[in-house]
């Protein structure tokens, strides 16, 4: 019985003797499947990432807010007086404001 030769050895026969073991072939595949296919794949985590950082920033940026609304609050209930004739233009009634307007 005369074995027949296969059409594809001599392309076989150019692949890398590691690309041709089955287990390299399936984790370059899992590989693959986990960098660009997968639900947690890198452009995803890099999104993630930068989107951590932006809140993290944004927290910082509010938690500085809120001190300022604190000390102006504090500022408020010690001199109301002081605060209304500054911001509402209050006035005694004997009294008269004059507004200077820095240019």
């Amino acid at each position: 019985m005369a074995k027949r030769k296969n059409p594809f050895q001599p392309l076989l026969d150019k692949i890398p003797v590691p690309a041709r073991n089955r287990y390299f072939m399936v984790s370059i595949l899992f590989l693959a499947w986990m960098v660009f296919f997968d639900k947690h794949d890198i452009l995803t985590q890099y999104r993630l990432q930068a989107t951590q950082e932006r809140l993290k920033e944004d927290r910082a940026y509010y938690e500085e807010k809120i001190k300022e609304a604190k000390a102006d609050k504090i500022d408020i209930e010690r001199d109301k007086e002081k605060f209304a004739r500054e911001h509402y233009y209050m006035q005694k009634d004997d009294e008269d404001i004059f507004i200077f307007v820095e240019e």
